[in-house]
């Protein structure tokens, strides 16, 4: 540790954050207050209902809840700290602090995009090898998956930060975002980052790309593959999918939007930064629930226990 703070003259950074207006501070703290809070009810709900409900434990909901954990701490890595600093003047992060939140932004955003990848897995299972699924998509399956999704966060997250980490930064500290991220953090070294920021292009911007690419290819054959099923089972598939495709964009365009570009143009959209980090966790939720009659129907018999077992006492 001592190692590292020899090689930086700086402590901490400077965030600017969204806006310098006390009305608007005053409203983003209500409304990222409001959001953290549908987060943390929301994710839970689904994980809850998966967990106690016999009617949710299959593959999907197997990764829907694991998709609901993944969001909800990917939000825990930025928005707390939004929210104590939304109406401070002076917004600050520890230099351990940055590299704390972007190492977790990241690991999480990795899992995140690998449990998409397997959820777009099995719907192709369900759809186009329906006789075969539950061979196919056993619980050994299903935890193989879900260690991967682990394992790929935490190499897409280190392959980064184990370079970020040793980068001297002698000044300037400012950071023109409301939390700290890779490519702005690069840019505040005081070194050639050519490499790494490279590396952070390839890594996290062209990879996004490159599996958002596939996705929307699996999911056009599986689309064509459900004309030809009977309507029930058509309409049923097809709004499993919609929700799916709707989840797999919200999650990906922000993020290829703010890494796939070269460092010497980029320019965070803190709108997209927003959405990719505290609107997206809330999104997947809503979307999910309100696209699934099942997980309605599990979260309805959720809370009537809940209120039966509450009046029996």
């Amino acid at each position: 540790m001592d190692l590292l703070n020899n090689r930086s003259g700086v402590s901490e950074f400077i965030l600017l954050g969204l806006s310098t207006s006390q009305e608007t501070q005053i409203f983003f703290f209500a409304i990222f207050f409001l959001v953290y809070v549908a987060i943390i009810v929301g994710n839970l709900l689904i994980v809850i209902s998966v967990i106690f409900d016999n009617h949710l434990h299959s593959p999907m909901y197997f990764f829907l809840a694991n998709l609901s954990f993944f969001d909800l701490c990917l939000s825990s890595a930025v928005t707390p700290k939004v929210i104590s600093d939304v109406l401070r003047k002076c917004k600050t992060i520890s230099w351990w602090g940055c590299m704390t939140q972007m190492f977790f932004m990241h690991f999480f955003g990795g899992g995140e995009m690998s449990l998409l990848i397997a959820m777009a897995v099995d719907r192709y299972v369900a759809i186009c090898k329906p006789l075969h699924y539950k061979t196919i998509m056993s619980h050994k399956v299903l935890i193989v998956f879900l260690l991967l999704s682990w394992v790929i966060g935490l190499t897409h997250t280190t392959s980064q930060m184990i370079f970020t980490v040793g980068l001297p930064f002698c000044g300037p500290n400012v950071l023109d975002s409301f939390f700290c991220d890779l490519p702005l953090v690069i840019k505040l070294a005081c070194t050639d980052t050519y490499t790494l920021e490279l590396l952070v292009i390839v890594n996290s911007g062209l990879l996004s790309l490159v599996c958002l690419i596939l996705l929307l290819i699996s999911y056009a054959v599986m689309l064509v593959t459900i004309w030809h099923h009977s309507y029930s089972a058509s309409s049923k598939a097809l709004s499993t999918l919609s929700a799916h495709i709707t989840v797999v964009t919200l999650f990906f365009g922000p993020a290829i939007s703010i890494y796939a570009f070269p460092f010497n143009s980029y320019s965070v959209d803190k709108f997209l930064s927003v959405f990719y980090s505290i609107i997206t966790p809330l999104l997947n939720p809503i979307i999910y629930t309100l696209r699934n009659q099942e997980m309605k129907a599990a979260i309805k018999r959720l809370s009537s226990q809940h209120i039966g077992s509450w009046l029996t006492h």
